[in-house]
C-alpha cells in the first residue's frame, strides 16, 4: 500500500501562516522581480486606502517600529504576502487543490479561493484591525506541551476564560499549544507552567486572538462580511476553525469568517486529517518556515509519503527570489508541471 501511495503524484496544498510568523521585509526579494507577486502586493496596499502607505512603509523597512507585531501591521502584511505568494504559484502553472490557513492565514486562503477579491480584502483587513483595537490588551503564549497537560496544570475551564483567565487559542501539534488572554493572566499561567518544567514563551502578538476576549470584536468584524459579495470557494479550503472543508454555505455566511477571531485554531486536527487522506506536497505561502516546522513532526511527513516546502527563506533577506524559484522548480518536478517563467 505504501508503495502505491508513494508512486502517485502528490496533490498540492498551500499553507498560510498566522500571527507570529511575521518578519521585517518578508518576501522583499520577490518584489519587483516576480511580476504576479508584485502586482498583488501593490493591489492590496491600494485596497487598504489611507492605511496602505504606512503598512507598505513598515514592510519595506529593515527596522520596523514597535507596532510591527501589532495586528494593525503584522496581519495585513501576512495576508498580503500569503495571497501574493499563492497568486505567484498559480502563475507558474502549479495549481493547488487544497488551502489551509492558520488564523489570519485562513482569510488569505479565502481570498485565494475567490470567496472575496483583493479590493474587498483591503476592507476586510482594515475592519479586522479596527475591531481588535478595542479589545482588552493581551497577548499569546506558546506552550511546549499538549492541551491535556495544560489543563492539568491550569485547570479545565480554559475555553471559558474571560478577562481574568486564559483560553486555549491554538492546537498547533499534539505537543504545542497556544494560550491567549490578558497580560496579567498570561504571566500567571507562564509562572505556573514553568514551575512544572513546561517550556513556554510569549508569542509575537499584542492581542489575545482566538479567546473570549475577542467576542465583541468578532461581532463587529462580521459587519464587513455582510457588506461584501461572498462566493463559494473555487479551491477547497480545509478550515482550521472546524477542522473540515469549508462548505459553500459556510463560505457565504459572514459569521463563519468573523467568529474565528474568538475561537481556537484547530491547526493540527485540520492538517492531520488532510495528510491521512492522501499524498500531498505542502507549500508554505509565508515567511519564517513556522508552518513547515510544525508539520515536519507529523508521521506522514517523517515517513516521506508527503512533503512540505517553504516558499520563502527562514530568515527574511534578499534570497527570497532564489528560495522561491528553487521551491517552484522542485514542486514542478514532483508533480510534473511546467513551472513557467514569469
Amino acid at each position: 500500500m505504501l508503495m502505491s501511495v508513494q508512486s502517485e503524484k502528490p496533490r498540492v496544498a498551500l499553507l498560510f501562516p498566522g500571527q507570529g510568523a511575521q518578519q521585517a521585509r518578508m518576501g522583499m526579494g520577490l518584489y519587483g522581480a516576480e511580476p504576479v507577486f508584485t502586482q498583488v502586493m501593490d493591489e492590496f496596499f491600494a485596497a487598504l486606502g489611507e492605511d496602505g502607505p504606512a503598512v507598505r512603509s513598515d514592510w519595506l523597512s529593515a527596522y520596523p517600529g514597535p507596532m510591527f507585531d501589532d495586528c494593525s501591521r503584522a496581519q495585513p502584511l501576512l495576508f498580503a504576502v500569503g495571497s501574493a505568494l499563492a497568486a505567484a504559484v498559480v502563475g507558474r502553472d502549479i495549481r493547488p487543490e487544497v488551502l489551509v490557513g492558520h488564523s489570519v492565514g485562513e482569510l488569505a486562503a479565502a481570498a485565494t479561493a475567490g470567496v472575496f477579491d483583493i479590493q474587498d480584502a483591503g476592507r476586510v483587513m482594515a475592519a479586522r484591525t479596527k475591531a481588535m483595537a478595542a479589545t482588552v490588551p493581551g497577548g499569546m503564549l506558546a506552550v511546549a506541551t499538549g492541551v491535556d497537560r495544560v489543563r492539568e496544570v491550569l485547570g479545565n475551564d480554559l475555553g471559558n476564560a474571560s478577562g481574568d483567565g486564559v483560553a486555549i487559542a491554538a492546537i498547533n501539534t499534539p505537543r504545542q499549544t497556544v494560550l491567549a488572554g490578558s497580560r496579567a493572566a498570561l504571566a500567571a499561567a507562564q509562572s505556573q507552567l514553568s514551575a512544572q518544567l513546561i517550556a513556554c514563551h510569549p508569542a509575537r502578538a499584542r492581542q489575545a486572538f482566538h479567546s473570549p476576549l475577542c467576542e465583541e470584536a468578532a461581532a463587529e468584524f462580521s459587519d464587513v462580511f455582510a457588506s461584501i459579495a461572498l462566493r463559494p470557494p473555487a479551491i477547497t479550503i480545509r478550515s482550521t476553525y472546524t477542522g473540515r472543508d469549508v462548505t459553500d454555505q459556510q463560505a457565504v455566511t459572514p459569521d463563519f469568517w468573523a467568529v474565528q477571531l474568538a475561537r481556537p485554531v484547530q491547526y493540527w486536527p485540520a492538517v492531520d486529517s488532510l495528510l491521512q487522506s492522501g499524498r500531498y506536497l505542502l507549500l508554505e505561502a509565508g515567511p519564517g518556515g513556522s508552518s513547515s516546522a510544525l508539520l515536519r513532526r507529523h508521521p506522514v511527513i517523517r515517513s516521506g509519503a508527503s512533503r512540505v516546502l517553504p516558499l520563502l527563506p527562514t530568515i527574511a533577506d534578499n534570497d527570497a527570489y532564489r528560495v522561491f524559484e528553487g521551491a517552484i522548480s522542485e514542486a514542478a518536478s514532483l508533480i510534473g508541471a511546467s513551472a513557467g517563467l514569469p
